[in-house]
Formats: structure tokens, sequence, C-alpha cells
């Protein structure tokens, strides 16, 4: 598409130029770091007990106990740091009057889109290779599934692309960058939680609550499973509020 690289650098220098990418990274290598620790240690002294209680070896699962809920803890992070990321993607430029001088250069709003979006997909995938060294120290203790843990990771990673889809459309709603992280994150925590009303509602309901929950779809991932269901789930996700962030683009440039 026309114009993309060029939108694309800029993105990538605004990005990293800008002292909120590494705030978030330096929080989620952090917290990931920490939630390593305390799972691999757990870990550790459950296998210990295991190695003098034969009936526990059974129990001891390094996918279970160590990279599941460690991944799991990550989703939650994310789910934090990503309206950061996307906040200012479309808000500041409005804000800033930018937006009137993309409408004027030869580049769609589409072009325009897919080189945001490929930017802050840039930044997503620096943040989850910055967890795989943790990963590969689990070489050291056990002889890990690394299909399962790669299928876990692409399934976090489409789940975090998710996120910010729908952290770009509320980034473009308004010309606040608060305002459009507020709205980003009261928007993923609705999807993230939708699936814990499933316990009040009939079971019509409750097929409905679990489809449109986003985490319910990384259970399978997480396990190491690769299902097509959830993988078109997170493709309609992402294809549905990209959509209508370029039709709410073009509704500014058709109202001047």
């Amino acid at each position: 598409m026309r114009g993309f690289w060029a939108v694309y650098r800029k993105e990538l220098y605004a990005l990293f130029a800008s002292p909120i990418f590494y705030v978030v990274a330096l929080i989620f290598v952090v917290l990931h770091g920490y939630f390593f620790y305390t799972a691999l240690a757990y870990y550790s002294m459950v296998s210990f007990q295991a190695s003098q209680n034969p009936f526990m070896a059974q129990q001891v699962n390094l996918m279970d106990m160590v990279v599941r809920p460690v991944l799991m803890d990550v989703a939650v992070v994310l789910l934090l740091t990503a309206p950061l990321l996307t906040m200012r993607t479309y808000a500041e430029e409005r804000r800033s009057g930018m937006m009137e001088l993309l409408f004027t250069l030869p580049v769609t709003d589409k072009a325009v889109l897919a080189a945001k979006f490929a930017g802050v997909l840039t930044t997503l995938t620096l943040l989850l290779a910055g967890t795989l060294p943790s990963m590969a120290i689990l070489e050291a203790f056990a002889d890990p599934n690394w299909k399962a843990m790669l299928c876990a990771y692409a399934g976090l990673f489409l789940m975090g692309a998710s996120f910010l889809s729908l952290g770009m459309f509320s980034s473009a709603l308004t010309r606040n960058q608060i305002v459009a992280a507020v709205l980003s994150f009261g928007a993923l925590l609705l999807f993230w939680v939708i699936g814990w009303l499933s316990s009040i509602m009939g079971p019509t309901s409750v097929r409905l609550a679990e489809y449109f929950s986003i985490i319910r779809h990384f259970d399978n991932f997480s396990k190491g499973v690769l299902d097509s269901r959830d993988v078109i789930y997170y493709l309609i996700f992402m294809g549905f509020f990209l959509f209508v962030t370029v039709r709410q683009i073009e509704s500014y440039r058709w109202r001047g």
C-alpha cells in the first residue's frame, strides 16, 4: 500500500522516542520476571518433594505448573499495558492537528491504519521476545515441550494483537490520550470478564458469553492445543475493530 513504509517508520520513531514504551517495557519485564521466579520456585519445591514421594511424581508437570500460569499472568499484564501502547496512535494526531496533514498526503486511510497497527505489533513482538530467555532457562530444570510453548506464545500474540486493535479504535474516538487509554481498558476488561457471567446465565447465554470472552479462547493455546475456532475468533476480533477504526477515520475526513 502506498505510503505504508513511511508511516510505519514514523510510528516506530514516535514509539521509541517516547518514554512510554520504555516504561511499559520495564514494567512488563519486571512483572514477568517476578511471576516466572515464583512459579519456578514452586515447581522446584514440588519436584524436590516428588523425588522423595513417588506418588507425587505424576503431579509434577512443567507446562501446567510454570509455563501456563506465567503466560496467563503475562496476559493480565498485556491487558493493562496494551491501552498505553495504543492511546497515542490517533488521539495525539487529532489533538496536534497532524490528522489534517495526513489527509492531504498521497496515502490511504487503510495504509495509515496498517502502518500504525504494524508499529504497535512490533512493540508487542519485542515485549514477548523479552520473555523467551526466561523460558530457555527451563532447559536446565526439565525437558520442556517447545511445541506446546510456541503454541501458547502464538495465542498470546493473537490475544495481544486483539487488545491493540481495540485500543486503536478507542484512540480514534477521542483527542485525549488518557481518555483513549481508559476507554480501551474498560472495553477490554468487559471482554475479559464476560465469561464470568456464565454461572448466572441460561445455556444459550452461557455459550455466547464464553464465545465472546477473550481470555477463554486463550485457554486452549495455553495448553498447547491449536484450535482453528480460537484463531478465527481473534482474527475476526482484530478485523472488526480495525474495520470500524478505518470507518471512524474516514468520517473525520468527510466532515473535515
